[in-house]
């Protein structure tokens, strides 16, 4: 891939100002119940309930709107398996130009029913990533659209590091932050804001263990491949960027993995005691408080839930 500059903190404040009449600011929400159930203070940032059902729609608002008119009118492409799409095709259809979404046949119908009602021109392919790249540069090739990678894109990670703006203003005082991390677009934009502005607070990046090659690589030192991911947290089954990876290993100061199981345990918590809709890739943040209670047990814990856009034909209980 080209190389590509890292965002700064001035990147991710100029995206603030960039999206901040086209997305929410996400509340943060408690429960005495689960503090106590997993022997930490835990605030949860709620992106769930940010516009799209993610945080997605920070990036995508990001880079549409950062678009020059001559570019902008040739419309923009993407791959994705589902909230990104939907967060594009919403950003395009603001800005008045199309959008093109390359997605894998085993997307959850509720994620294809997203973009499409966003305005998102969908393109089937298979569920690999080598599929999803080649029918992006066969859609690229005959539309001319501009390309916005779900991840491994400057605007995208700055776009998505706002939230992190946000979460420190509303919760000042934490200590240690658990992220979601699959191509690591949200984890490398959290880490980059988290780490200029308060660099005592431990990020930690959360991963499913059926799709760990973040895990893998920030263990190795270097990018590990993604060849045949298998869990229910779709949404994490990209391959983590190499742009993302970068900054990952500077600011990120561990990763840890959950089990499908622990995964379910979690989102069943947060539908029962926080009474919040949460998909599976939304709930690996807090999956990582439940299976690894001692690095989070006493302390005041930033936890994000990153999507709420769950198949209710296809619950995983």
């Amino acid at each position: 891939m080209t190389a590509m500059k890292a965002p700064d903190l001035a990147d991710v404040e100029a995206a603030r100002q960039r999206i901040r009449n086209h997305v929410h600011q996400t509340p943060v929400m408690h429960s005495r119940l689960l503090d106590e159930l997993t022997g930490s203070t835990a605030r949860f940032k709620c992106e769930h309930l940010q516009r799209v059902g993610a945080f997605k729609a920070r990036g995508a608002f990001n880079a549409v709107l950062g678009l020059d008119d001559a570019v902008a009118a040739k419309g923009v492409a993407t791959h994705s398996s589902g909230n990104h799409g939907a967060a594009l095709a919403l950003a395009a259809s603001v800005r008045g130009i199309a959008a093109h979404v390359v997605m894998p046949a085993n997307t959850p119908a509720a994620k294809r029913a997203a973009v499409a009602a966003y305005g998102g021109h969908i393109v089937a392919c298979e569920p690999t990533l080598a599929a999803r790249e080649q029918a992006l540069e066969a859609v690229l090739a005959e539309t001319g659209a501009h390309p916005v990678h779900p991840y491994h894109d400057p605007r995208i990670i700055a776009g998505q590091g706002t939230l992190a703006l946000e979460l420190l203003e509303q919760e000042p005082d934490l200590e240690v932050v658990a992220v979601p991390v699959g191509g690591g677009g949200l984890l490398s934009g959290v880490a980059t804001v988290i780490k200029s502005l308060r660099p005592s607070i431990e990020v930690i990046g959360v991963e499913p263990a059926g799709a760990d090659d973040a895990f893998r690589s920030f263990g190795f030192g270097e990018l590990q491949g993604q060849p045949n991911p298998v869990t229910i947290a779709d949404g994490l089954r990209g391959a983590l960027g190499q742009l993302n990876f970068e900054i990952i290993r500077q600011r990120v100061d561990t990763i840890v993995t959950v089990t499908d199981e622990e995964i379910v345990e979690a989102m069943q918590l947060l539908w029962t005691r926080l009474k919040q809709v949460v998909e599976p890739s939304g709930a690996v943040s807090f999956a990582a408080l439940l299976a690894h209670p001692e690095r989070f047990a006493g302390r005041r814990a930033g936890v994000i839930l990153s999507g709420g856009n769950v198949d209710l034909d296809s619950l995983p209980w």
